[in-house]
C-alpha cells in the first residue's frame, strides 16, 4: 500500500507531460542540439582540436538530455481534463454520420 502511495505521490509532483509539454521538449531539444554542434565546430576549428570538438558537442547531448527526457513540472502547464467514467456514460457516443448518395451539382 506505501509503494502505490509514494508511486502516485511521485506522479502527481513530477506530472505527465501534456501535449504542448512534448511540442516544447521538441523544441528545446533541437535548439539546444543545433546550439551546441555550432558551437562545438566553431571551438574545434579555432583551436584544431577534434577531440576538443567532441568534448563539448558530448557535453551539450547531456545537458540536452537532462533538461528535455525527464518529466519536469514546467512541461505540464496545460494538462488534459478527462471526464470520469460515470460523467461519460451519461453522454452518449457519437455515431459515425452515413452518407447518402450525393447528387451531382449543377452549374
Amino acid at each position: 500500500m506505501l509503494s502505490l502511495v509514494r508511486t502516485s505521490y511521485f506522479l502527481h509532483v513530477l506530472g505527465q507531460m501534456d501535449w504542448q509539454g512534448q511540442k516544447l521538449a521538441e523544441q528545446l531539444m533541437q535548439i539546444l542540439l543545433l546550439a551546441f554542434a555550432v558551437v562545438a565546430f566553431a571551438t574545434g576549428y579555432i583551436l584544431g582540436s577534434f577531440q576538443m570538438m567532441i568534448l563539448i558537442f558530448a557535453g551539450g547531448l547531456v545537458l540536452t538530455t537532462l533538461v528535455t527526457v525527464p518529466n519536469w513540472p514546467f512541461f505540464n502547464r496545460h494538462p488534459l481534463k478527462w471526464l470520469d467514467p460515470s460523467e461519460a456514460e451519461k453522454h452518449p457516443k457519437p455515431q459515425q454520420a452515413v452518407n447518402s448518395k450525393k447528387k451531382p451539382a449543377k452549374k
